[in-house]
């Protein structure tokens, strides 16, 4: 894989590539994989990465419909983060939330046993 696939293209399918027919992250893991351009068509063949199976997209009117799996219905594209920089302190995670319930203390037998014992 490529670095541009890893950070900003999440795929859940591979692609064929016509020219050589071998499968692919993306077109940039191609070219940096193979001795020659990748060849444009219109019409693509992909491979579900969560039902493993083939499928055949006609790119040239992609609608919103065509980002599904016509077999799993799995959502195959994704939308890209662009990862951004910020400063904050190590642990201060907004999804992390202090639970501020007060714990209530159960009597053991050595609490019954205090008064009794002097």
């Amino acid at each position: 894989m490529c670095e541009f696939h890893l950070q900003f293209l999440p795929l859940q399918v591979s692609i064929r590539a016509p020219c050589c027919k071998r499968w692919f992250d993306c077109p940039e893991c191609h070219q940096a994989t193979s001795d020659h351009t990748l060849i444009k068509t219109t019409e693509m063949v992909f491979a579900c990465k969560k039902c493993k199976k083939v499928f055949r997209k006609d790119v040239s009117n992609f609608e919103d419909s065509d980002e599904y799996c016509p077999h799993c219905d799995n959502h195959f594209i994704l939308e890209a983060k662009t990862p951004q920089m910020g400063i904050g302190v190590e642990g201060d995670d907004p999804r992390m939330v202090k639970d501020m319930r007060q714990q209530h203390h159960r009597p053991t037998e050595g609490d019954f046993m205090a008064d009794r014992l002097g």
